[in-house]
């Protein structure tokens, strides 16, 4: 056990916080230590795992009564802590207590008030761990001295001071990415110096790249990465193959989308004398070529996943591996981690096999040509000669969906948006994406292999990465009941632990029911996020015991991560030191997956609001019928046919006086009683777009009743 390790054990035994002669003497460190030790305390001070107070002793900070974790500030100013501590709930933190802390930063909190039978909390910020917005995004505004630059990040409060001397050559009104160098005070604005032009604002592609920098995504691979990339041969070793399974002779297929080039899995499918299906899933073998600690390996851990941002990819591999040697590309030989099921007609995996192999994807296919082949009967050359197994796949899919759906698994069907964009990144069209046959194919074939290999690797009580969405709090459960309580409806079971089933069923209860579209929607904030962790606790939407990444190693570091584990297993390598490695690196790599998959997906969702509100720049007076989508205290919005989001402010309605029913989630009129709320069908005209704030603004067509 490290020194670190056996410090925090040590600590938090204690009943009083110790100074750091006691620690060394119950330790038994000698003298020739005594540097190292204090070096290590420094340490765990710093990243927040130790509290040093101002006599010079040590102690965790749960003995002090402080919460660690990061603070998320609203637009208003305000913010709530997300605790590290998953079992203790989000702690509401006033404006006036924010103490200087930014969005994002890691903080200690301590209580100040505890209401509604301990279950609402405020606090205040004690100390600022560790700030996550060193550099800013924003518009440079230049006076004749000094400049500001207002932050594109509306939930970072205050604009940024830039001294003359620090414009490094930025014009006004330029978009510039600045570092921090003075952080803010209560009376004072933090201090920046401007690190890159970033350019005019309207110029062609800075507005996604404001929002790359804005998230701090990894845009270029250093060069030691690059030259490790470009140095791994694109031919496979013969001594590679000869130790591995040849599945080369076998008929193994990928179905992607039109434009993927990263291919990471591929399907091959028997049916089996015994009426049973076998159900091959063949992954990338990314580990053979991303070696731990290596400059790839350490890199990919930074960036933990590839960014899809509209008209480009931020990849968590260089090229030469995402598209390259590690694609599953037709009619060339691959490496890859292999997955055998025997699955009979009920959906059960009866028996299975996790080994290397080398493959050769027969058939490059995609979700377009395989539904219009299923749904359709389009006539297609290519998939005739492959028609038994497509049709063996349909019919294997629909047994697996309808084992997860007896199970009781939640399935959200929302539409996602498709923004397409013309050659100067204009967009031209929002379309519905659709999820067809195809891709529920694909997706059940991976759900399938997530599990089963999570499964297995659960019982052989190996140090492993898994895939966890935790049971809904009971605080969340209880105010969705009352909610829907309105509409005649009720979730089945206890609130404080509740079964995935009743969801289900409620789901099902409500479809093609005006209110579907609220229920669901409030339903879906009411869960929590699934996450990463290195402990397996189930994943509630899925209705799965065991449930892991496995399938996506070219993209996901988690993937990546348990196929080293996977490997090293089938070659009889994880001895205790091994494990040990694993278990200690295990946590940390499951906390960096969580947070760089949350980066991206806000990422992502920014790049799409930008572009839808670019969209309806030129719509402005024109008139549309949506559904409101969400109501708040100061207005709704209103989700129009195409997925565009647009909000009606309450000021702006100027035909009575709305409050705000909490409880119901309304809007209604003092004198008329007129009523607003989720699932209604309204018209509305466009009447302002902000592309800075990312917003459309709608108004209300007065023939509405």
């Amino acid at each position: 056990m490290e020194l670190k390790e056996k410090l925090l054990e040590l600590l938090k035994e204690l009943d009083r916080p110790i100074i750091e002669n006691e620690i060394a003497e119950m330790m038994d460190i000698d003298k020739s230590q005594i540097d190292l030790l204090r070096k290590v305390l420094d340490d765990l001070v710093k990243e927040g795992y130790l509290i040093k107070t101002k006599k010079g002793k040590y102690g965790p900070p749960e003995r002090f009564n402080l919460i660690r974790g990061r603070i998320q500030i609203t637009q208003k100013g305000f913010g709530f802590l997300i605790a590290d501590d998953k079992d203790i709930e989000d702690i509401f933190i006033p404006a006036s207590m924010t103490m200087g802390a930014m969005n994002g930063d890691e903080v200690f909190v301590y209580i100040t008030e505890i209401t509604n039978g301990g279950r609402k909390r405020e606090g205040t910020v004690e100390r600022i761990v560790k700030r996550k917005n060193t550099m800013i995004v924003g518009n440079l505004e230049i006076s004749q001295n000094f400049g500001f630059v207002i932050p594109d990040d509306q939930k970072i409060r205050g604009d940024i001071f830039v001294s003359k001397d620090n414009f490094k050559g930025a014009k006004n009104d330029q978009k510039v990415l600045v570092q921090i160098i003075k952080w803010p005070e209560a009376r004072r604005n933090a201090e920046g110096v401007v690190v890159e032009i970033l350019g005019d604002k309207d110029d062609v592609g800075v507005d996604i790249l404001s929002i790359i920098k804005q998230h701090q995504l990894r845009e270029v691979f250093p060069n030691r990465v690059v030259n490790e990339a470009k140095a791994i041969p694109q031919e496979i070793a013969a001594e590679e193959i000869k130790r591995r399974i040849d599945l080369r002779n076998e008929v193994v297929v990928t179905i992607d989308g039109i434009d993927a080039k990263d291919l990471d899995d591929a399907i091959s499918l028997k049916k089996m004398e015994n009426g049973n299906y076998l159900l091959g899933v063949h992954i990338a073998d990314v580990s053979h070529y991303v070696k731990e600690k290596k400059p790839l390996d350490e890199e990919a851990l930074l960036r933990g996943t590839s960014v899809y941002l509209i008209d480009r990819v931020l990849p968590m591999l260089p090229e030469e591996l995402s598209n390259g040697v590690c694609s599953l590309n037709p009619n060339v030989d691959r490496l890859a981690l292999s997955v055998d099921m025997e699955i009979d007609v009920k959906g059960n995996v009866v028996n299975h096999k996790i080994y290397e192999s080398v493959i050769n994807s027969k058939y490059r296919l995609n979700y377009t040509e395989v539904s219009e082949y299923i749904e359709n009967n389009i006539m297609s050359e290519k998939l005739d000669q492959i028609k038994e197994l497509i049709m063996d796949m349909k019919d294997l899919a629909e047994i697996l969906n309808t084992k997860r759906d007896i199970r009781g698994a939640v399935d959200f069907d929302f539409a996602e948006s498709y923004i397409i964009l013309d050659e100067t990144g204009k967009p031209i069209d929002i379309l519905k994406r659709e999820r067809r046959v195809a891709n529920k194919i694909i997706e059940e074939f991976m759900l399938a292999t997530n599990e089963t290999v999570a499964e297995h690797y659960f019982w052989l009580e190996m140090p492993f990465l898994y895939r966890i969405h935790e049971i809904p709090s009971q605080d969340k459960i209880e105010e969705f009941n009352k909610f829907i309580y309105n509409f005649g409806y009720k979730l089945k079971g206890s609130t404080d632990n509740i079964h995935p089933k009743a969801v289900q069923e409620l789901i099902e209860n409500v479809k093609g029911k005006k209110e579907e579209h609220i229920i669901n929607k409030l339903m879906l904030r009411s869960l929590k996020q699934a996450k990463y962790s290195n402990k397996e606790e189930g994943h509630f939407g899925l209705a799965a015991d065991y449930y892991s990444h496995f399938t996506s190693p070219i993209r996901r570091y988690p993937d990546l991560q348990i196929h080293r584990i996977i490997k090293e297993d089938l070659n009889r390598k994880i001895d205790d030191s091994r494990r040990r490695h694993f278990e200690a690196i295990l946590p940390d790599v499951a906390k960096q997956s969580s947070e760089t998959e949350r980066t991206a997906e806000k990422a992502e969702r920014d790049v799409d609001d930008l572009k839808m509100a670019e969209f309806m720049q030129d719509k402005i007076g024109n008139e549309y019928v949506g559904m409101i989508s969400s109501v708040t205290s100061f207005g709704f919005f209103v989700e129009l046919e195409n997925t565009v989001e647009g909000l009606v402010r309450i000021v702006d309605l100027a035909d009575d006086f709305y409050k705000f029913d909490s409880s119901r989630l309304e809007l209604v009129g003092e004198r008329r009683k007129k009523v607003y709320r989720i699932g209604d069908e309204i018209k509305v005209k466009v009447e302002k777009i902000s592309l800075d704030s990312r917003t459309i603004d709608f108004s209300i067509v007065e023939n509405n009743k």
